[in-house]
Parts: C-alpha cells; structure tokens; sequence
C-alpha cells in the first residue's frame, strides 16, 4: 500500500474518534525492526461502554464507506478494550481502566508519538493544463 494511502486511511480512523468524542488520542508510528506487526496504533479512550462502541462503530463505517474492512474485531460486546485490525494499522478504543491497565505507550515506548497534524497529506497536485484552464 502507498504510504499516503495509509496515512489517509489512519487520519479518517482519527476524524471517527474524533467526531464520538474519544479522549486522549495517541497515533504510534511503530518501528519496522521493533517485531511490530503493523505500522500504526491509533489509540483512544472512551468514558462509558456505550461511547467506546459508538466511536468503533463509527471508525468501521467511514473506513468501510472507504472500502476497507478490519480483518479482525475484539472485545466489542464488552466494550472495556475494543481492537479494530486493519493490518497496515490497528485501532484500539479503551475504557480508562483498561487504557492505565494495559499501558500500550509503555509498552511500545520505542515507538514515534504522533499528532493527528502529523498525518495530513498534501493535496494532489494540480496539472499545467488545469492550472492554465483555471487562468
């Protein structure tokens, strides 16, 4: 996969989170010699059961209306870790118990902190014949 597709795909995951309200989002950006099976983390929290699955609910539509599927969903019905897989990134929505518990930062400490800015990807360039047609 093209990296600004993934990096598209990662931001619209963000913008679901964001659009449910979902607090302390942290992106990891794991490094490829660290035995990492993904590129990405999207991390976040929700308050309460129902807005945990609300916020993945949300993230699967948009992706899906993007044509990608997770290959994988755990921890839905109980609503304390919620793990949406999409290979290239996986999203995990926690209850604040679980978050502290489990400690992903931590966990991959190596890994680089980025900011949902940090994904943004430039616009297609326009072509000379647009831009003269524009003029």
């Amino acid at each position: 996969m093209k990296k600004n597709d993934l990096k598209r795909q990662v931001a619209e995951a963000i913008n679901a989170c964001q659009e449910k309200k979902a607090e302390e989002i942290t992106i990891l950006e794991l490094e490829k010699g660290s035995g990492a099976f993904t590129d990405y983390f999207v991390v976040c929290s929700g308050t309460n059961p129902r807005q945990i699955q609300a916020i993945s609910d949300e993230v699967e539509e948009r992706l899906e209306r993007a044509g990608l599927r997770p290959t994988h969903v755990e921890g839905y019905k109980q609503a304390e870790w919620v793990l949406l897989d999409y290979v290239d990134f996986v999203v995990h929505v926690f209850s604040e118990k679980s978050r502290k518990y489990y400690d992903l930062e931590r966990l991959w400490k190596s890994a680089k902190k980025l900011e949902p800015a940090d994904l943004a990807v430039a616009p297609a360039k326009r072509s000379a014949r647009a831009t003269r047609k524009r003029a």
